[in-house]
């Protein structure tokens, strides 16, 4: 049991952090729950944690503002939970850093899924990086290095990547000048269909761009294709 990855579920009520705790247990997790931010700093502190289940709506610190602060200081994969109907946190979630979310009330088997999908694609830098992993990628005025996950530019200045940003960059460098439409780009990165009016993906590649794009508000790298998708209009290299 000790090699199966352990989840930090943080959430300030009760019965749900004891429900969701209980369920991932059952079906093969590790699990381990925080009331609030406090809780879930100290556990960390004390643990080795491979996911983290976070309630946006808590007293204290927020999910939000954790989010945030755990994004800045590494990798830590993110779901986070949202109140039904509230997109705004959804969005800002995913834009800061999240990996999902997931809106309560939810089908402990769509959390399940949902989780054992995020660990699919954290688990290996080669599950990130696919056929280009170890290897050195040039695009655009960018070379990624895909075991680091740093990009640096022509100037030599360095930008890390979260691993959705990773994997989001790699499917389109192994697809240069095709057009991608959200549902295939969902399916690439996360495994799973599109719900009506998921905005993962744009918000993913707003993140991306906010850190290749010289002017993130006229993308040139990454384009919009309207009624298509996305598009890295770039050629790709492959560096000794």
């Amino acid at each position: 049991m000790s090699d199966q990855p352990h989840i930090l579920v943080v959430d300030d009520h009760r019965e749900i952090r004891e429900s969701v705790t209980r369920y991932l247990e059952k079906n093969g997790l590790r699990a381990t729950s925080a009331r609030d931010a406090v809780e879930m700093d100290a556990k960390l502190a004390r643990g080795q944690f491979d996911l983290i289940v976070l309630d946006v709506m808590m007293p204290g610190e927020d999910g939000l503002s954790v989010c945030r602060r755990l994004s800045a200081q590494g990798d830590m994969p993110i779901l986070m939970l949202t109140a039904l109907g509230e997109e705004t946190d959804r969005i800002v979630g995913l834009e800061i850093g999240a990996d999902d979310y997931l809106a309560k009330p939810f089908n402990p088997r769509e959390l399940l899924a949902r989780i054992k999908a995020i660990l699919r694609r954290s688990a290996t830098a080669e599950s990130l990086a696919g056929r280009f992993s170890g290897q050195r990628i040039a695009f655009a005025h960018w070379v990624l290095d895909t075991d680091s996950r740093v990009l640096s530019d022509e100037a030599g200045a360095r930008v890390d990547l979260t691993g959705s940003e990773l994997k989001l960059l790699v499917t389109f460098l192994e697809r240069p000048r095709m057009v991608l439409n959200r549902d295939e780009l969902l399916d690439l990165t996360a495994g799973r269909a599109a719900s009506p009016l998921d905005r993962t993906i744009d918000n993913q590649v707003s993140r991306l761009r906010r850190k290749i794009e010289p002017d993130p508000a006229r993308p040139r790298i990454v384009t919009t294709v309207r009624g298509g998708g996305y598009c890295l209009a770039s050629d790709v290299r492959e560096l000794e």
